[in-house]
């Protein structure tokens, strides 16, 4: 293949822009604070998920404490009836009136054991509250955590999606001025050998594989016609000659 010395040195241009492009999306996944805000999203959503969770066991703790203080204020009503009917005594006879103090004696220890329950479901209660109020806590500062690196990772994601319109602008140009034969090339080499697919071929040596040629490959290289275009026996890259070697 042959090509214009010109043209051929326009692809060490081209390399040049096309390294920096390939630097810019490696560095655009590689940003910091794309790892942290995964980890501070993991963090969001456990706290989150415990938040609920708790906030589902309140529910029910709540409800416990309906009930406890339901049971306990039935017992107090009927034990407040029972005690209006024994003072006022009307009609009552004796063994009434035993049967009668026998049952408030009864309501009262119901009372009893119904207020601990109403209290040690009231003490659970202020605990699940107390954790939920330190949850909530947790999961705004988790949240914030969030918002701030998603803020700092758009920023950084931003300045290299900019960078990378500036830097491609030329290229459309650069590309103009290369034969479609030899950017073909250009191109297949790129894609296979990792994004470089022209280097400058200085003093014997492969700029892109950074070896020095044997004296065979740099003889036949040097009496190559200027047009001609070759290309590294190690690595098979475009060496462009950029001056005379001695």
């Amino acid at each position: 293949m042959k090509a214009d010395p010109f043209v051929q040195a326009r692809l060490l241009e081209l390399q040049a822009l096309d390294t920096r492009l390939q630097q810019i999306d490696h560095a655009r996944t590689r940003v910091p604070q794309i790892a942290a805000l995964a980890e501070a999203r993991t963090r969001l959503q456990q706290v989150s998920d415990d938040v609920v969770r708790v906030e589902t066991g309140l529910s029910d703790i709540r409800r416990e404490v309906e009930r406890a203080e339901s049971d306990v204020q039935q017992v107090r009503d009927r034990a407040a009836r029972d005690q209006a009917r024994l003072e006022a005594g009307t009609g009552m006879t004796s063994k009434d009136l035993t049967s009668l103090q026998h049952e408030l004696q009864t309501l009262a220890r119901r009372q009893a054991e119904l207020e601990d329950v109403e209290i040690e479901v009231m003490e659970r209660q202020e605990g699940a509250e107390a954790r939920l109020t330190e949850l909530t806590t947790e999961r705004d500062a988790a949240q914030a955590e969030v918002d701030r690196l998603t803020a700092e990772r758009d920023t950084a994601v931003g300045d290299l999606d900019a960078e990378r319109v500036e830097v491609e602008r030329p290229r459309a140009d650069l590309v103009g001025g290369i034969d479609d034969k030899l950017l073909a090339l250009y191109d297949r080499i790129r894609d296979s050998s990792g994004g470089l697919g022209a280097a400058e071929f200085t003093h014997g040596r492969c700029g892109g594989c950074r070896l020095e040629l044997n004296p065979v490959d740099v003889s036949a290289i040097e009496r190559a016609a200027s047009d001609e275009v070759v290309r590294c026996e190690e690595c098979g890259r475009i060496l462009v000659r950029t001056h005379t070697e001695s």
